[in-house]
């Protein structure tokens, strides 16, 4: 069993930051894939960014890479996304997810196991 926390979410104008952090219980945080996905209202919930669990593949979705960058620490059980230059369109909740079996395809959202309660950023232009 898995619980997860995120925090750092907020309102930001654009070119701005925010540093999301995902805070995880459990024993079997370490060897879990680690996602963000995020949902803007209306419409469903996107692949952002996921980690393995030792931080050796890294992956992003087209539209964030070189802006945002996923991280973890496994002794503190976090994972971080930094979120660097800020669009009005990064609007959404933003959710943080592990699965065991998400190594595959860390992309889809049905392969992660645990998901967050969600927290909010809101970017204006």
């Amino acid at each position: 069993q898995v619980q997860l926390v995120e925090s750092g979410g907020g309102l930001v104008q654009a070119g701005g930051s925010l540093r999301l952090s995902c805070a995880a219980s459990g024993r079997t945080f370490s060897s879990a894939v680690m996602g963000w996905f995020r949902q803007a209202p209306g419409k469903e919930r996107q692949f952002v960014a996921a980690i393995t669990w030792s931080g050796g593949n890294i992956y992003y979705v087209e539209s964030v890479k070189g802006r945002f960058t996923i991280s973890r620490d496994n002794a503190k059980n976090t994972v971080y996304l930094q979120m660097n230059s800020l669009k009005p369109e990064d609007t959404a909740v933003y959710y943080c997810a592990a699965g065991k079996g998400a190594g595959s395809s860390p992309a889809e959202r049905v392969l992660y196991d645990y998901w967050g309660q969600g927290t909010q950023v809101t970017v204006s232009s």
